[in-house]
């Protein structure tokens, strides 16, 4: 099993709506293909409407099934962590 993190950080496309879906969907699909331990999504802290998206995106029932647990962090609400665990 790996222990592989993976992070995303969202600062250089928040404003293209088109490219966040597209860069968590290859960041969900990395991070299966490698069974990484967990993926960590930046955001940042801003209005706060670039976290509603990413947290709408982890909320749709094909993508709720592909992992194992979500926290947000609580010293930084620019960060969402999302942790898979591998048979």
């Amino acid at each position: 099993m790996s222990k592989r993190k993976i992070t995303l950080d969202l600062h250089p496309i928040f404003n293209k709506g088109d490219k966040i879906d597209e860069a968590l969907y290859n960041a969900f699909d990395e991070a299966i293909k490698t069974k990484a331990k967990e993926l960590e999504i930046i955001c940042g802290k801003g209005s706060g409407q670039l976290k509603k998206r990413i947290l709408r995106f982890l909320d749709q029932k094909e993508i709720k099934s592909q992992y194992h647990r979500l926290k947000k962090d609580p010293k930084n609400y620019g960060r969402v962590f999302v942790y898979f665990k591998w048979k």
